[in-house]
């Protein structure tokens, strides 16, 4: 699968975007809060637990996809072994009534996780599109097109 229609330079920087919001993930998702004035209730909880895990799995995933697309470009991985394992997973988006419970800085750290996802699905369906035959093949391709010719 070919390297030139995904910039390294975009990988490493959605790889930081995707680590960014893994750790504010992190933080607002944790439900072990010490600070005891500000408990949600049982609904806001559990909407809290059902969004945070959707939204650390949604980074989850973009976070492996591109340690693998880093991987691939290090020579870590080949192309078939990318091809296999390199594909991102879809996602369900969050849930509107849950989000509806959640306070807007919440909301506004799952909505960033939601976009990041799409962008690099994005990437991903269009790497796949243009991967086209293995380099190997298409240059078999070409010589034998240029014997024929004479």
């Amino acid at each position: 699968m070919p390297t030139r229609d995904i910039n390294c330079e975009i990988i490493e920087e959605l790889y930081s975007q995707a680590l960014v919001l893994a750790d504010d993930a992190r933080t607002v998702f944790d439900l072990r809060r010490t600070d005891t004035a500000v408990q949600p209730d049982d609904l806001t909880r559990v909407a809290l637990s059902i969004e945070g895990l959707r939204t650390t799995t949604r980074l989850m995933h973009v976070l492996a996809w591109l340690l693998n697309q880093r991987a691939y470009r290090s020579g870590e991985l080949s192309a078939g072994q990318l091809a296999r394992s390199g594909r991102l997973p879809d996602e369900p988006p969050a849930d509107a009534d849950n989000l509806a419970l959640l306070e807007p800085a919440t909301r506004a750290l799952i909505e960033e996780g939601e976009t990041l996802h799409a962008r690099v699905a994005r990437l991903d369906r269009e790497w796949r599109a243009n991967a086209g035959e293995p380099p190997v093949e298409e240059l078999r391709g070409r010589i034998t097109a240029a014997f024929a010719r004479g």
